[in-house]
């Protein structure tokens, strides 16, 4: 029996799973800035999960960062309260066990790779297109870190190929200007569609309306499917994955499938660029139970 923890910025889940079967699912509100009580919270969700199954499970913890390979601490997570923290270990000490701690977006193709939308492909790239732009690599059924363990992270490369206008970019968090998540995630789509419409409308109102024919909408996911096609078109250069595999909210967009795929062939460099673009199988649930695979 398996738990899967997946620890967001304003909730953390837990589901146990039992083979390929999800047999319990329990969340709580994430204590947003506190560090102590957020492993507190973890640690009692974990317990009152094993309570109600009476047995005692492995644990695989998702976090919105990685544990930094040089320190021993939380990097690049979102949730900054865990940066600088030493989670894995303090998550063992309040468990009384060992577990396994991996960056969300690992997870997420972790999961797809398992049961998911990519099950039984060799190698998998998994994309978060929501609130930032994650991204996380599976060769044979195995996550992929790197050196640094960020590896998958191409949100923060620049948009590849730019256009009239693209550059130098919007400003990102991480410091940098005209990074792919600044383009492609929520808040991103949102900017292009203020520019094209003088005004600010959240991305799923964009694709309800462009569903509707509204012509800014249109344009404005005309404009986003050119860059993802050019950003996933980078990944396929690099890794050549069997499939690609969507998630988060933006991955609701269904023209996405359709429109992005021959994209592709202007940007990859091949005689042919026939890599599947697919939606998440799992769902919002991807996370969590890409957690639980943690354990072999």
């Amino acid at each position: 029996m398996r738990i899967g923890v997946d620890l967001g910025g304003t909730k953390i889940e837990a589901i146990a799973i039992d083979g390929t079967h999800e047999v319990l699912r329990r969340r709580v509100s994430t204590p947003r800035g506190d560090y102590p009580a957020t492993v507190s919270a973890v640690r009692e969700l974990v317990a009152a999960i094993e309570r109600e199954l009476g047995t005692t499970c492995t644990v695989g913890v998702g976090i919105p960062g990685v544990i930094s390979p040089a320190t021993g601490l939380v990097k690049n997570a979102n949730s900054t309260w865990l940066n600088g923290q030493p989670l894995d270990r303090d998550l063992e000490r309040a468990l009384g066990r060992p577990l396994r701690v991996a960056n969300d977006a690992n997870c997420f193709a972790l999961s797809e790779a398992t049961d998911g939308a990519a099950q039984a492909a060799s190698i998998v790239f998994g994309v978060i297109l929501g609130t930032g732009t994650g991204g996380g690599v599976v060769v044979n059924g195995r996550v992929l870190e790197g050196r640094h363990r960020i590896a998958g992270e191409w949100g923060h490369n620049p948009l590849p190929w730019p256009q009239d206008g693209e550059l130098p970019g919007p400003s990102c968090y991480c410091g940098r200007t005209g990074c792919i998540e600044t383009f492609l995630s929520g808040p991103g789509l949102s900017a292009t569609y203020s520019t094209i419409a003088g005004r600010r409308t959240e991305a799923a109102d964009i694709a309800a309306m462009a569903d509707s024919g509204d012509p800014s909408a249109n344009q404005a996911l005309a404009i986003y499917e050119t860059q993802l096609a050019r950003a996933l078109a980078s990944i396929i250069n690099v890794v050549d994955p069997d499939v690609i595999v969507l998630g988060g909210g933006l991955s609701n967009i269904s023209r996405l499938y359709n429109r992005v795929p021959p994209l592709l062939q202007a940007f990859v460099f091949s005689d042919s660029a026939d890599t599947p673009i697919v939606p998440a199988r799992h769902g919002d649930s991807s996370g969590v139970r890409g957690a639980a695979w943690l354990w072999p």
